[in-house]
């Protein structure tokens, strides 16, 4: 694979021909120039960004007729027809009027090639770096949810976030980074996303199936997390410093990004460090083994030429994460760690956690040491009129969860899973006004267990590919879209023993003639293959107010522990029971929405429905006196079902923003979602305990008033005050049967914030500065997504609180500095 990418890369930056063109000109606002705005060439990747002076150049591009698209972060977008000749440089100047329509922006997710937002009828949410930066958090997808409406996640802790949309997780959200799918054992209910938080400039979401796109996994939709590319002037070094803290687990964040530009040439390049002790709250205090320690790094060198373009990156990811596992004292209800094992450990009587360790930033010997490594390379050439993509991209996942007390150097779970992705399509020229594409993509993995004591999965390999047709057409007011896809995923795993290891009295991987063996995972070789499509149409009422219709079916092959499981997760404290014969997932969604940027005010209605055959869920395995069973002492046993299900529910956005009082804005967010289990039988069998499916988020309401202040203040410019309330329902729709989940009580949270740029005398910004308090009335609550919610081993507490409760109040400084 390496001497592939080389290939690939030595073969694009080495084209060229005919000669430099270029379009530049002057982006002003009322005549006033206006920095940093983005000029594009639509339907290619020819783009440049205003300098401080609001002009701009766009160099190496073919002679040719272009549509010019202007855009800027409160301005409505501008579209001018471009003439481009060769010789001197073609001259092109725009003047934007303010306001805040995000119609004409540009997406790449879940589209053939690079598509403006009102014409794309999917469901699809964008957040700039601008508002990413306002919320202080301690991961990507948190930012994420306080922007999405109908974006929530399944967490483990502050550091943990596992994406949802729209009730629907795990394997059915395919969190991107750059194009690129990620792969890191996302089976786990523990397993977080493994991307640098600092280095995203952009996320787009899709709310809805795309496996038209991307196949497999894509089910609910779509996280693409788009890291910086520069656009700054040439021959310049720019970057950036960024520091915070919170108060509460004492998040220490560090991240400094280079970036430097000359003639066709873009480098980047990012390191970044984060370490946390133990997060609190008023009901749990320090919640023991919660701490984490992250480090990262990622580079970037890019070549825009009149052939196209070609991007050669990698990332490196190492995390060191706390799991608490919840025992504690009966009595004091504090908590207590694991010294013992097996018939030594007294879980109900082990001693109090030193109380050194509550505060400390060290991380305790038992946690999980997560590495992930990631190179690839993007590439783009105009033939003609037309356009080939492709990518190729190699990842690998290692994957160390310690909980051996008395080994502490012995790991539980050591797997190493190795992925390459491949993705080449063709945009063809339009023909009678329309747009297709086709193409393929897919993955190769292996993952293998080395030297471990648990083994949930076995050691398996998938080959996974896909092929599929999209296109395009508008007729008059409206935007048709729409296309077909084919997949094949094959898992196979040969037989899989486990046996005695007398060097440490666990149990080892050993062959199948080894004394003591036993047969952990027998052979499997199984090809999966579904039917993707999607239809959708985007009327265009005004160029204010548009109707969008989209039908879509989606596709999903049961992932390694739905099929293969058999064993415990540590991390977890669960163990996994399979299901061999399980089908894939296939559902069909339908969505309309209303979308309207007036001039006072954003409205957006979306309504979903969405009915999922052979949805496959957890619940926990109980006996047949209903006692919970028991395989491993200290963890609970849950069985994979598969079962119809139906979800269906709406989000609304209203957001007043006041022509006459540009300073006031009041942004407003509902998402609701109610997911059903269609078992009949298992439903009448259970009393109706089984009615509602698991993790599935209540009511959620988003309030937030905005006060920037206009003009500046001595050194202090752009001040803005934000209040929000985050109200979430009490969720009584849950699958209650054996216990596996519980009601959950409603709570307000109330957050804070003021953010300004402090600059010098002159005028130059000099940094950044963000102050923000989160929950800050110290509201205890538990989120009914809140894994930690279920680490109890009683069943009853002096307070009357079971379970551990999410962070307390967290006030957070962070400073980021341009350079």
């Amino acid at each position: 694979m390496r001497y592939l990418i080389l290939t690939i890369f030595t073969f694009c930056i080495s084209t060229a021909f005919a000669q430099n063109t270029s379009l530049k000109g002057r982006v002003t606002s009322n005549n006033t120039p206006l920095a940093y705005a983005t000029v594009a060439l639509s339907g290619t990747r020819h783009g440049a960004t205003t300098n401080e002076q609001g002009y701009y150049e766009i160099k190496n591009v073919p002679a040719g007729q272009y549509l010019a698209v202007f855009s800027s972060v409160g301005y409505f977008t501008e579209k001018l027809k471009a003439n481009i000749t060769t010789g001197d440089a073609s001259i092109l100047h725009a003047d934007l009027k303010e306001g805040s329509s995000k119609l004409n922006e540009v997406v790449v997710t879940g589209v053939s090639r690079a598509t403006e937002l009102r014409s794309n009828p999917v469901p699809i949410a964008v957040m700039g770096k601008a508002e990413i930066d306002q919320h202080v958090n301690n991961n990507i997808i948190d930012a994420v949810i306080k922007g999405v409406p109908g974006v929530t996640a399944v967490t483990t802790g502050p550091n943990i976030s596992k994406p949802f949309i729209r009730g629907l997780g795990y394997n059915r959200v395919l969190t991107l980074y750059d194009g690129i799918r990620q792969e890191g054992q996302q089976w786990g209910d523990e397993h977080g996303i493994e991307i640098d938080q600092y280095g995203i400039s952009r996320a787009e979401v899709i709310k809805g199936p795309a496996s038209l796109t991307y196949g497999s996994d894509a089910l609910a939709g779509v996280i693409n997390l788009i890291p910086y590319i520069p656009n700054g002037d040439d021959g310049k070094l720019k970057g950036d410093f960024a520091n915070d803290y919170h108060t509460n687990n004492g998040l220490i964040g560090s991240s400094l990004g280079l970036s430097y530009k000359k003639n066709d040439w873009k480098y980047a390049f990012r390191i970044t460090g984060k370490l946390a002790h133990n997060y609190q709250n008023k009901i749990d205090g320090p919640v023991y083994n919660s701490a984490f320690r992250e480090y990262i790094a990622s580079g970037m060198v890019r070549t825009d030429k009149k052939w196209g373009y070609s991007q050669l990156a990698a990332t490196i990811y190492n995390n060191q994460q706390e799991i608490p596992d919840g025992s504690r004292d009966s009595l004091t209800r504090k908590f207590t760690r694991q010294v013992a094992e097996g018939a030594n450990d007294d879980i109900k009587n082990r001693p109090f956690a030193p109380e050194e360790y509550l505060q400390s930033y060290r991380i305790t010997p038992l946690h999980q040491h997560i590495q992930h490594y990631r190179i690839y390379s993007k590439n783009e050439f105009k033939l003609g009129d037309g356009l080939l993509d492709a990518s190729v991209g190699g990842q690998q996942s290692v994957r160390r969860e310690y909980n051996h007390p008395t080994q502490p150097q012995q790991a539980g779970l050591y797997v190493t899973l190795n992925t390459l992705n491949y993705d080449v399509r063709y945009s063809a020229p339009a023909f009678a006004g329309i747009e297709t594409t086709f193409g393929a993509n897919g993955i190769y993995q292996t993952n293998r267990s080395k030297a471990a004591t648990d083994f949930p999965i076995p050691d398996y390999n998938l080959f996974d590919i896909g092929t599929f047709f999209f296109a395009k057409k508008t007729i008059g007011k409206t935007d048709i879209s729409g296309g077909i896809r084919f997949d094949n995923r094959n898992i196979r795993w040969d037989d899989f023993y486990v046996g005695p290891n007398p060097a440490n009295g666990f149990e080892q991987k050993v062959s199948a003639n080894t004394a003591g063996s036993k047969l952990q995972f027998p052979s499997f070789n199984h090809n999966y293959r579904g039917v993707s499509y999607s239809l959708g149409l985007t009327y265009n009422v005004s160029e204010r107010v548009l109707l969008k219709g989209n039908i879509a079916r989606g596709y999903r092959a049961p992932n390694i522990t739905e099929i293969g499981s058999n064993g415990l997760d540590p991390g977890a404290h669960i163990v996994y029971l399979g299901n061999r014969s399980f089908v894939p997932e296939f559902n069909l969604q339908e969505d309309i929405g209303v979308i309207a940027y007036l001039k006072d005010a954003d409205l957006m209605m979306e309504l979903f429905n969405n009915q999922v055959q052979n949805y496959i869920y957890q619940s926990r395995l109980d006996d047949e006196n209903g006692n919970p069973v028991i395989i491993v002492p200290g963890n609970s046993t849950y069985q994979y079902q598969q079962s119809r299900a139906r979800l269906y529910g709406a989000e609304f956005t209203f957001n007043l923003h006041p022509h006459n009082l540009k300073w006031l804005s009041l942004n407003n967010s509902l998402a609701y979602v109610v997911g059903l289990n269609q078992n009949e039988k298992l439903i009448a069998q259970s009393n109706g305990a089984a009615k509602y499916l698991p993790f599935i988020p209540p009511l959620h309401v988003r309030s937030q008033l905005a006060i920037k202040l206009p003009g500046n203040y001595g050194i202090l410019s752009k001040v803005t005050f934000r209040a929000e309330a985050d109200m979430y329902a009490a969720q009584n729709k849950f699958y209650s049967l054996n216990n596996t989940e519980t009601a959950t009580p409603g709570y307000t949270l109330i957050n804070t914030g003021i953010s300004t740029t402090v600059s010098r005398k002159g005028g130059k910004p000099l940094f950044d500065l963000f102050l923000q308090a989160d929950n800050l009335f110290d509201v205890a609550y538990q989120s009914n997504l809140n894994r930690l919610k279920y680490f109890e081993y009683y069943n009853s507490s002096p307070n009357g609180r079971l379970g551990i409760y999410n962070i307390g109040r967290n006030l957070s400084f962070k400073v980021v500095v341009p350079f």
